[in-house]
C-alpha cells in the first residue's frame, strides 16, 4: 500500500487499474460498492454527477491511528476538489457560482442506511446568497441550508434529531400546512435561525462557515461511523467483515427540490418482493433522496412519472436496462431529476426477498443472462430456508379481523407482540423471550437491532424503497410498510385504528405476502414449497453437488416430507421415538419393570408387531432408497415417570393412607403405593449422572439383547413384507454408541444371526447393510478398526460435539457457552456449526482411517449439522457421503452441497 493513492476521480479508471487491477471484486474492495459503481457508470456513459471517492484503505488507516487523516490524504481530497471546480465551472465556496457537494458513505456490501451521509456541503452565509442570485429561488435554498444544518449537527457533532424536528412541526403548525414543501422561504429562514441556536447551544460553537471545515468534518463523521452501533449490528446480522472499512464519494450536489420540474427517487429493475421484470421505486418530485427513503412523505409509485414526465421516465428506462444487462443483476438505482435533466446517483445490486432471488435468478438463465452455475451461486440457502417460514392458516385468516393495510414488501407471517421502539423490541425479544412485531411510523437506521430482534415490521409511513423495506427484505422479516390508516400515539405507547386503540403489548398477525394486519394472534401452517422456481433451481443444483442429502425421519409422514422436498434416502430413523407413543409406552414400561424373561419377552412381543408397521411405512415411501434405522439409543429411564414426580406422588399418597378410613379405600392406596415404589426403584437404579456416559445405545443392546434383537426382527419382517408387496427395499441398521470394536462385533453377531433368521422364515433375500455411529473420539481414534465389521459409519455430530467439548447442548442455549460465544471465545456455537478443528479433525481421520480398512466405506452425519450451510461446506471437503438433516432442511441442504462443489473447482487450478 506504500505510496498508493487515497483519493480516486471518477474518471480516474486507469489509476484504480494500477492498483487492484480489474477484478470487480478489488475494484468495489478499494472505492467501495457506491464509488465503484459511480465510476463505472461515468465510464459507460451515463449522466453521472462530477466527483471522486476516498479508498477504503484510507478510512481503515484512519480509524487505526485513532482519527488521524493518513498522510498526503488532504491534499489528495483538495486535488480533486479543483478537478471536479474545472469541469462543473463552480468553485467551492465561491461568492459567483458556487459548488455544492455530498459527502457519502459507500463499503464494499451495500448496508442501506447504516452508515452517513451529509448533503449540501458548502452552504454559508455568503454562499446561500449567491444561490439565491443563480437560482432566483430562495425558498429552495434555504430548504437547503436548514438541511445541511440538520444533517451536520446530526451525523457530525451527534446532535438528536428530535429538537430539528420539533421545529419543523412547529413551522408547520404556524403555517397551518401538512408537509415541509409547503413551508415559504421566510418560514425556512426562521428555521435555520432556530437550527443555529440548537447547534450552538449542544455544541459550544457556531455552525462552521468554511466550506472546507464542512467538507473535512464530513469525512471524518463518515469514516467513524463505520464503527457506529447500528452499522457494527448490520454488519454481524448480515456476515459482513468489521475489516473492510467504508469509502466516502464526494459528489456534485443536483438538486430535486427546484420545483415541479425536479424530482429524486428511488427504483429497482425488478420487483423486489416477487422477482417479476418490471420496473419498481418511489419518487417525489421537488424533493431531496433523503424524503423519499426517511418516508416522511408519501411517496408516488414510479409508474406515474411516465405520466407527469414521459421523456424522463422513457429515458430511465433506457438506462434502467442498460445497467441490468451490464451487471447481469437487478440492480437498485438512486436517481435525481433537476429541472428537466437526469441524473443518476447510484447503481447496486438490489436487495429482494428471498422469493424474489429465487425467480430472478432462474429467469435470468432462462432470458440468456447469466447461466446456471451462476444462478444457483446467487441463491443463498438462507434464501432457500425463508421459502419455508410459515405461513397463515386460510381457516384462521377466514374467522381473522382485518385491522388495516399496507403496502406487502416483505413476504411472510408474523404473530407477536407491539413494540413501538427498537430498544423494547430488543429487550422483549432478547431478554425474555416474547415474540414481538416492532411497530413505527417509518423506520430508521438506529432502529436496526430493534428490527433483526423483531418477527415482523409494521410501519404507518413508507413505501417499497423506504428504509423499512429494504432491511426486512435483507433479513427476511415479514413486513408492511405505509398501513396510512394506522395513529401511532407513542406518547401513550398505543395506535387508533378506526374505533379501536390497541397497546403496546398486544398481540397482532401481520401478512407480509398479502400487505395485511389482523388483529390477534392467528395460526400458522408449514407452506408446500412447490414453487415453479425454486424447484427448477434446485434441480440445476442437484447437477453440480456431489454430496448425497438424506433426511431424519421417524415416521412415514415425515419420510414423505423428506421426499417431497428432495431427499435421497433416510439418514436416521431414532427407532426409540416410536416407542414413546401412548400405545405402546405401557409395553415398553413393563419390559423394563420386569425381572422375568418370559415377562419381558410378552412384552418385546406386543412392541413388534408396531415396530414391523412403522419400518413398513418407511420402506414404502421410501421405495427402495436407503433407510438408515438405528437401534435404540437413549437411556431406559426416560421411559418411566420423572423421579422426583414419583417421590412427590408416593408422599401424597402415605397423606392419604394416614387419614384413609374406608377398607377398600385403603386397600386401594396400598397397592398404588406399591406400584409407584416399584416405579421408583426402578428409576432410581437407572438413574444416572450424566446419561451421555451411561447404559444407552450398543451398551444397552449387550445389556438387554432381546430388545435389540426384536427391532432387527421388526426391521426384516417388515422388508420381506415389502418386498413380496413389489417394492424395492434398502435397509441399513446402525448400532450406535461403539467406543470399542469388540461392543460392535458383540452385538452384530446376535444381529446378523437374527436377520437370517427372518430371510429364512420368510424365504426372502434381502440387501442390507450393518453399520455404526461414530460419536465418540474413542471411535474415531480408532475408525479403521471398527470398519473391519460396519459396512458405513455415521457420524452422530450432536454427541460427537459434546464427547470433544465436553459439554452438554443444553448449555449451548442458556449458561456460560453463550457468554464464551459473545465473549469471542469461541467463533461459533459448535453445536450449529461444526468445528473444523476439533470435531471436523476427528471426523478427517475417522474417514480415512475406515476408508484405508475398506475403500469405498459410506460416510455421513446425521445431527442438526447437517442442515448448516458452513458445516455442509466442510462435510464436501472431508469427501462424506451425504448429510442428513430434517425434512424441513433438505432444499437449504441440497443448494449449500451445490455451492461447497461449484467453489472447490473454483479454488482448484486449471
Amino acid at each position: 500500500m506504500e505510496n498508493r493513492p487515497w483519493v480516486f476521480g471518477f474518471e480516474d479508471r486507469d489509476k484504480v487499474k494500477a492498483c487492484v487491477g480489474e477484478n470487480w471484486d478489488a475494484v468495489r474492495g478499494l472505492l467501495g460498492g457506491k464509488g465503484a459503481n459511480l465510476a463505472e457508470m461515468a465510464r459507460i456513459g451515463l449522466p453521472v454527477p462530477h466527483g471522486f471517492t476516498i479508498s477504503t484503505e484510507a478510512c481503515n488507516t484512519f480509524l487505526a491511528a485513532g482519527g488521524t487523516f493518513p498522510k498526503g490524504m488532504w491534499e489528495e481530497v483538495l486535488a480533486a476538489l479543483a478537478r471536479v471546480e474545472e469541469k462543473t465551472g463552480k468553485r467551492f465556496g465561491g461568492k459567483e457560482n458556487p459548488l455544492l457537494v455530498s459527502c457519502r458513505s459507500g463499503a464494499k456490501f451495500s448496508m442501506p442506511g447504516m452508515m452517513d451521509t451529509v448533503l449540501n456541503i458548502g452552504l454559508n452565509s455568503q454562499t446561500v446568497e449567491a444561490m439565491i442570485r443563480l437560482t432566483n429561488d430562495p425558498r429552495f435554498v434555504f430548504d437547503a441550508y436548514r438541511r445541511l444544518i440538520q444533517m451536520f449537527g446530526s451525523v457530525v457533532m451527534g446532535i438528536p434529531d428530535e429538537p430539528f424536528e420539533a421545529v419543523i412541526a412547529s413551522a408547520r403548525r404556524s403555517a397551518g400546512v401538512v408537509n415541509d414543501n409547503e413551508l415559504s422561504a421566510d418560514h425556512w429562514q426562521d428555521v435555520i435561525k432556530q437550527f443555529k441556536v440548537i447547534y450552538r447551544r449542544h455544541t459550544t460553537h457556531d455552525f462552521p462557515e468554511d466550506p472546507l471545515k464542512q467538507l473535512k468534518m464530513g469525512i471524518e463523521a463518515v469514516f467513524k461511523s463505520w464503527n457506529g452501533k447500528r452499522a457494527v449490528d448490520y454488519r454481524q446480522a448480515a456476515g459482513i467483515a468489521n475489516d473492510l472499512g467504508t469509502a466516502v464519494s464526494i459528489v456534485t450536489m443536483v438538486f430535486g427540490n427546484l420545483g415541479e420540474d425536479s424530482a429524486t427517487g428511488v427504483a429497482m429493475t425488478r420487483n423486489g418482493s416477487t422477482g417479476e421484470k418490471q420496473l419498481e421505486g418511489d419518487y417525489l418530485t421537488n424533493a431531496q433522496g433523503e424524503d423519499v427513503v426517511a418516508g416522511i412523505r408519501m411517496t408516488k409509485d414510479l409508474s406515474q412519472l411516465k405520466t407527469e414526465m414521459p421523456a424522463i421516465y422513457t429515458e430511465f428506462e433506457r438506462i434502467a436496462h442498460l445497467l441490468e444487462n451490464h451487471y447481469r443483476e437487478m440492480q437498485d438505482m438512486e436517481f435525481t431529476i433537476e429541472r428537466g435533466k437526469l441524473w443518476m446517483l447510484q447503481t447496486r445490486d438490489g436487495k429482494r426477498t428471498a422469493q424474489a432471488a429465487v425467480r430472478i435468478a432462474v429467469d435470468m438463465v432462462e432470458e440468456g443472462l447469466i447461466d446456471r452455475k451462476t444462478a444457483v451461486l446467487r441463491v443463498q440457502p438462507d434464501h432457500v430456508d425463508f421459502f419455508l417460514h410459515p405461513q397463515f392458516d386460510p381457516a384462521a385468516i377466514a374467522s381473522a379481523k382485518l385491522l388495516a393495510r399496507g403496502l406487502n414488501v416483505s413476504p411472510g407471517a408474523a404473530v407477536g407482540q407491539i413494540a413501538f421502539d427498537a430498544d423494547m423490541a430488543a429487550a422483549w425479544a432478547k431478554h425474555e423471550g416474547k415474540a414481538v412485531i416492532m411497530v413505527r411510523p417509518e423506520t430508521k437506521p438506529d432502529d436496526v437491532h430493534g428490527m433483526l430482534a423483531a418477527e415482523g415490521i409494521l410501519t404507518s409511513r413508507g413505501g417499497r424503497t423506504s428504509h423499512a423495506a429494504l432491511v426486512a427484505r435483507q433479513f427476511g422479516k415479514p413486513a408492511v410498510v405505509g398501513a396510512s390508516t394506522i395513529t401511532l400515539d407513542l406518547t401513550k405507547r398505543e395506535m387508533i385504528v378506526g374505533e379501536r386503540t390497541i397497546h403496546e403489548g398486544e398481540w397482532i398477525s401481520i401478512d407480509g405476502t398479502a400487505g395485511i394486519v389482523y388483529e390477534g394472534q392467528l395460526a400458522t401452517m408449514v407452506p408446500d414449497i412447490k414453487d415453479s422456481w425454486l424447484i427448477k433451481l434446485l434441480s440445476w443444483a442437484d447437477d453440480f453437488r456431489t454430496l448425497g442429502v438424506r433426511a431424519n425421519a421417524d415416521y412415514p409422514r415425515d419420510a414423505q416430507r423428506a421426499l417431497d422436498y428432495g431427499a435421497e434416502g433416510i439418514g436416521l430413523c431414532r427407532s426409540e421415538h416410536m416407542f414413546f407413543e401412548t400405545d405402546r409406552l405401557p409395553h415398553v414400561q413393563k419390559m423394563i419393570m420386569t425381572d422375568f424373561p418370559v415377562e419381558r419377552r410378552e412384552a418385546l412381543a406386543a412392541l413388534l408387531p408396531y415396530q414391523r408397521a412403522d419400518f413398513a411405512g418407511l420402506f414404502r415411501v421410501m421405495g427402495g432408497r436407503p433407510v438408515i434405522i438405528r437401534l435404540i439409543d437413549p437411556p431406559l429411564h426416560e421411559f418411566l415417570p420423572d423421579l422426583v414426580e414419583l417421590v412427590s406422588e408416593l408422599a401424597d399418597l402415605k397423606i392419604r393412607l394416614k387419614h384413609a378410613r374406608d377398607m377398600a379405600a385403603i386397600d386401594a392406596l396400598l397397592s398404588e403405593i406399591r406400584q409407584k415404589e416399584q416405579l421408583r426403584k426402578r428409576a432410581q437404579s437407572l438413574r444416572e449422572a450424566n446419561p451421555m456416559l451411561g447404559l444407552r445405545g450398543v451398551r444397552l443392546g449387550i445389556y438387554i439383547p432381546e430388545l435389540t434383537t426384536m427391532q432387527v426382527r421388526a426391521i426384516f419382517e417388515a422388508a420381506c413384507m415389502v418386498t413380496k408387496e413389489g417394492t424395492p427395499v434398502q435397509p441399513e441398521i446402525m448400532i450406535p454408541l461403539t467406543s470399542h470394536v469388540n461392543e460392535l462385533i458383540r452385538q452384530r453377531d446376535v444381529l446378523e444371526a437374527e436377520a437370517k433368521t427372518v430371510m429364512t422364515e420368510q424365504d426372502v433375500d434381502i440387501a442390507y447393510q450393518f453399520g455404526t455411529m461414530i460419536e465418540l473420539p474413542r471411535a474415531a481414534l480408532t475408525a479403521d478398526r471398527i470398519a473391519e465389521h460396519a459396512e458405513f459409519f455415521s457420524f452422530g455430530t450432536n454427541d460427537l460435539t459434546q464427547t470433544t467439548f465436553g459439554i452438554s447442548r443444553d448449555d449451548a442455549e442458556s449458561g456460560f457457552l453463550v457468554e464464551y460465544m459473545e465473549g469471542g471465545i469461541l467463533p461459533a456455537n459448535p453445536f450449529a456449526t461444526l468445528d473444523r478443528d476439533g470435531v471436523g479433525q476427528l471426523i478427517d481421520m475417522a474417514v480415512k482411517k475406515g476408508r484405508s480398512t475398506k475403500p469405498g466405506l459410506e460416510c455421513g452425519i446425521c445431527g442438526e449439522h447437517g442442515g448448516d450451510p458452513q458445516s455442509i461446506a466442510l462435510c464436501h471437503e472431508l469427501g462424506l457421503t451425504y448429510v442428513s438433516c430434517s425434512p424441513f432442511r433438505v432444499p437449504i441442504a441440497r443448494l449449500a452441497a451445490a455451492h461447497a462443489a461449484l467453489r472447490e473447482k473454483e479454488q482448484k487450478p486449471v
